[in-house]
């Protein structure tokens, strides 16, 4: 019974691939958690923050989340370049999964994990 079922099934067709897509590769994650904790951020900065990544890399990880809709680059017309990221209404959807993806880490993972962030 349930084989005909996963025969049927396609699970490009799922929420769960969608949301996949949108987050997948090394990077895209790393990104979205520092845009939910520092809101406003700058190329350099997230560059800092991300350690070992490449200009390019990092660019086409940004040009894919803008395009997805998940976070908005604001560039400013001045002399150096001003560009800075952060979350959409629709990537700050996305910040509870990053939450509860943080609470079982420290739960499973690493239990003596204290969170600078709570109070």
């Amino acid at each position: 019974m349930i084989g005909s079922y996963i025969e049927q099934g396609n699970f490009e067709d799922t929420g769960f691939s969608y949301t996949l897509s949108l987050i997948s590769g090394k990077h895209k994650m790393v990104i979205l958690y520092c845009l939910m904790e520092y809101e406003t951020v700058r190329f350099n900065e997230l560059k800092r923050y991300l350690k070992r990544i490449s200009d390019k890399t990092l660019s086409t990880n940004l040009k894919e989340l803008e395009s997805d809709g998940l976070i908005v680059r604001a560039e400013y017309p001045q002399i150096p370049p001003k560009v800075e990221y952060s979350l959409t209404e629709f990537g700050e959807s996305f910040i509870p999964v990053l939450q509860t993806m943080m609470a079982w880490s420290e739960t499973y993972l690493c239990p003596d994990y204290q969170n600078p962030y709570e109070k």
